[in-house]
């Protein structure tokens, strides 16, 4: 469903930018706070202070060992792990959003979801004798490769011929090798896996950040820095899109090499994410659409925004996920759907009514 492009409001000035940022940055800094010490064993702010302070060596707190290992082995990686890839899909979510001229379009757009867990599928199913960190490692490297060869093929199959990135045929062509690569999924856990299998492959599909370590949380901290920075640095080649490719053109801007280039980023940053967190769904759909409501529609001010946000969502939703049950956690992409799709149907609902009207 191709929506026009966005309405054109009165751009933030300096002071409402400056409000929106240090807004978003003071949620960011509340949800890191509150992920760091909330769990099965719950900190005191106080406590999660004296540790990072300790470790960042700003001075010689009093710390316990468990207190340590709890606040800086544990939970610091993984809420780093689950800020990066919230804000990398958030800001993955607004552009491509923009490239398409689709209100409906999320990271996910060009079957790297399906991707991703065609790969993870092929190694849980069938990758007999890997297990512990070995296994974890090879799910990662599978879903990457995986979740890349869907993002190429799409490319491809969009890029045929004419080597532009028709919207329409991208979104088809994303949509095709997303429902090929979901067929192999099911056949590969229906055929050959057993309820084990079933039951890992689902926990994977369903995503979580629980597993990250600090190896792979800089990782993808270097993923988020490098691709939101990339995104962003095209803000105004961006603003034009929202117009239309026309006035793209007319502005200056090369369409189909900047399509090309931010197509091909978007999808190699959100191959990294998902192969390390599993696919954590609608996060890229949502956070763009309430920050453009609040903050307007230009991109300089949008994408770091979403980035700040998108952040947020995912430390808060993952505390939700390992807190909400007293003896167990549940994985963080149902917490994200849940929130996702309500605010996936009134946007339905209001896409609706919008052409009704015009009409």
């Amino acid at each position: 469903m191709t929506a026009a492009p966005h309405p054109v409001v009165r751009p933030a000035g300096p002071g409402r930018a400056t409000a929106a940022l240090a807004v978003a940055a003071a949620l960011l800094l509340t949800t890191v706070l509150l992920g760091l010490a909330v769990g099965s064993q719950h900190e005191s702010v106080g406590t999660v202070i004296e540790v990072v302070a300790r470790r960042l060596r700003l001075g010689d707190p009093h710390v316990t060992l468990l207190d340590d290992q709890i606040v800086w082995q544990l939970r610091l990686p993984r809420v780093l792990g689950a800020a990066a890839t919230g804000a990398g899909l958030a800001v993955c979510g607004a552009v491509l959003q923009t490239l398409t001229g689709n209100d409906l379009a999320d990271p996910f757009l060009l079957g790297i979801s399906d991707g991703a867990a065609a790969g993870a599928v092929t190694v849980i199913v069938l990758g007999v004798g890997v297990t512990g960190a070995v296994g974890t490692g090879a799910v990662a490297t599978a879903a990457f490769a995986g979740a890349l060869l869907a993002a190429v093929v799409v490319l491809a199959l969009a890029g045929a011929r004419t080597r532009s990135l028709p919207t329409a045929r991208t979104v088809l062509a994303g949509i095709a090798v997303g429902q090929m690569c979901g067929a192999y999924t099911s056949f590969v856990v229906m055929v050959l896996g057993d309820r084990d299998a079933a039951r890992g492959v689902m926990e994977w599909t369903l995503g979580s950040v629980a597993g990250v370590r600090w190896p792979t949380a800089v990782f993808l901290l270097a993923v988020a820095l490098v691709g939101v920075t990339v995104l962003a640095s095209s803000a105004r080649d961006l603003d034009a899109f929202a117009f239309g490719e026309t006035a793209a053109r007319s502005l200056g801007v090369h369409v189909e090499r900047t399509r090309w280039v931010l197509v091909a980023t978007a999808a190699l940053v959100t191959a990294c994410l998902v192969a390390n967190t599993g696919v954590i769904g609608f996060l890229g759909l949502v956070v763009p659409h309430v920050v453009r409501l609040v903050c307007g529609p230009r991109h300089a001010l949008l994408l770091p925004v979403s980035a700040l946000v998108g952040a947020s969502l995912l430390v808060g939703s993952d505390v939700v996920a390992r807190s909400v049950l007293p003896d167990r956690e549940i994985p963080v992409g149902v917490v994200t759907a849940g929130l996702g799709a309500p605010f996936f149907a009134w946007l339905l609902w209001r896409q609706g009514r919008a052409d009704g009207r015009a009409q």
